[in-house]
């Protein structure tokens, strides 16, 4: 992704200061918070910066649970790539982080126009995206696992 991504954004239809822009966040900062609309996405250059959701519990109160690190190399908010959408996580840098902010809208219509450029994009988000979600599906699993065994349920099974 990072080569593919350095020759797609140094096209002309792509300048920095227009459709992206590189920004640096201390330890603990906001990159984005769940709720907020965005419309763009984020490639990691440097740095480790986690992925949180919220959870509600009794009493109104709420837990924010890591759901993961993501690395140099990681893209995030990809959602963001075609239209303005709501943020579904929070992302708080945990090192400091070097990263590109994209406009997602300018890239979309980038790859429109360049659809090898946007075949290779995609298939590389599509394998992101996929890894992703196995990565996902196997905490849930985890995570039902230890609420029967935490419950005595498994017993019944």
């Amino acid at each position: 992704m990072k080569q593919l991504l350095k020759r797609i954004l140094s096209a002309k239809q792509l300048a920095e200061g227009v459709a992206w822009e590189r920004k640096h966040y201390q330890p603990n900062e906001l990159i984005i918070k769940k709720g907020d609309i965005g419309r763009t996405f984020f490639y990691i250059e440097k740095g480790v910066a986690r992925v949180s959701g919220e959870v509600e519990l009794e009493n109104q109160t709420s837990i924010k649970p890591g759901l993961c690190d993501l690395e140099a190399g990681a893209v995030f908010g990809e959602m963001c790539l075609h239209q303005s959408q709501i943020r579904m996580a929070t992302v708080i840098a945990q090192t400091d982080v070097e990263l590109l902010e994209i406009d997602g809208e300018r890239f979309s219509i980038y790859l429109d126009d360049n659809p090898i450029n946007g075949y290779l994009f995609y298939k590389a988000l599509f394998e992101v995206m996929t890894n992703r979600l196995d990565t996902a599906n196997q905490r849930v699993e985890n995570i039902m696992a230890w609420g029967l065994k935490a419950h005595a349920i498994d017993k019944h099974l």
